[in-house]
Formats: structure tokens, C-alpha cells, sequence
């Protein structure tokens, strides 16, 4: 059983950055992979980013903005945002799973921290 907390989420404006914190409790840490999704309003649920201890994936549409990180001593997985978008707007997910990537199923869900990216 894994617990995950997402933070970090807020308005900001075009072109500015974030970074979102993801806390996890319960198992070891360091044996899942991460990942990050997102969801718009209207919009299905969509894969974001993932690490593992062998893998990182990134979706196109993030691709060289976002930076997913992971600190295993702190049990902590975060998601650099730079240059954002307003496009970039949605409830941001953190997520664990046995192998990462965005395809797969993962097994623990936070509850999500909504991102806000103004014009």
C-alpha cells in the first residue's frame, strides 16, 4: 500500500514556472516507477511524464519544458514546469506503478493539485 500526496500546484502566469511536489508514504519508494498525469477540464486523463530506475518518458506535448526528478532518501517525486502554457491548465495526478511509462497501469494514485496557467 502506497500513499501519495501531490503540492505545488497554483495560478501562474504564461511562460513562468512550477514545481510540483509528489509525497509517498507506505512501501519502499525507491522499487516503483513514478509518474505524473493530468487532466483538463473536458478532457480524458493524460500521461505527462514517468521515471523509473532504467526509463524516462516524456509526452510530446511537455517534451523538453518538463523535468520530471526523484528523491528516493526523501520519498519524494517532483515535476518541474517551465516555459507553461495555458494549455498546460489541469489537475495534475502523481502516480506509482511496477514499470512506468505511458501505457502500463499503475497501481496508487494521489488525489491531484490543480495547475492554472493564466494568458
Amino acid at each position: 500500500q502506497v500513499q501519495l500526496v501531490e503540492s505545488g500546484g497554483g495560478l501562474v502566469q504564461a511562460g513562468g514556472s512550477l514545481r510540483l511536489s509528489c509525497a509517498a508514504s507506505g512501501r519502499t519508494f525507491s522499487r516503483y516507477a513514478m509518474g505524473w498525469f493530468r487532466q483538463a477540464p473536458g478532457k480524458e486523463r493524460e500521461f505527462v511524464a514517468s521515471r523509473s530506475g532504467i526509463n524516462t518518458y516524456y509526452a510530446d506535448s511537455v517534451k523538453g519544458r518538463f523535468t520530471i526528478s526523484r528523491d528516493n532518501a526523501k520519498n519524494t517525486v517532483y515535476l518541474q514546469m517551465n516555459s507553461l502554457k495555458p494549455e498546460d491548465t489541469a489537475v495534475y495526478y502523481c502516480a506509482a506503478g511496477s514499470i512506468g511509462g505511458p501505457r502500463v497501469p499503475y497501481d496508487y494514485w494521489g488525489q491531484g493539485t490543480q495547475v492554472t496557467v493564466s494568458s
